[in-house]
């Protein structure tokens, strides 16, 4: 496995393969909700692959004007879920965010996988809840 910072098409290709298998597919998430203005933008990939194959990805959004980053978008798929695969895809994500020099991470979370999150460090702020419409998210964040 090894995680990759976005620069090629090819690459992300693979972002997005891996967002339609997990959120359009898996979740039922319409294609319209999941791809949205930030895709197109100024945002940053992150690509974990099993070889070839892309398994995992998040986007980053800097917020500079705060000294935020902002880890979203973070999509495994089910078969390498529990395998290491998303430690090693906010690990680099994070590694990536430390060289801006940013000092704090928000990653809003899925409710149930708010415990992963936990484990890597974030507290989540369960006062913060955005209704999703398909899952509850929970602010969750990091100084690094």
């Amino acid at each position: 496995m090894k995680a990759v910072r976005v620069s090629e098409n090819w690459q992300y290709a693979g972002v997005y393969y891996v967002r339609v298998e997990t959120m359009v597919k898996g979740f039922h998430i319409p294609m319209e909700k999941e791809f949205d203005e930030g895709d197109f933008n100024e945002s940053l990939y992150v690509l974990v692959l099993d070889d070839i194959y892309p398994v995992a990805t998040c986007r980053i959004h800097l917020l500079e004007e705060e000294n935020i980053a902002k880890i979203e978008r973070v999509s495994v798929l089910s078969e390498y879920r529990s395998k290491g695969v998303g430690r090693l895809l906010i690990s680099e994500a994070e590694n990536w965010i430390r060289e801006w020099g940013v000092k704090k991470i928000v990653i809003t979370s899925r409710d149930e996988a708010v415990g992963f999150y936990e484990a890597l460090g974030y507290q989540p702020d369960y006062g913060v809840k955005i209704d999703g419409g398909i899952f509850q998210i929970i602010h969750t964040e990091k100084y690094i």
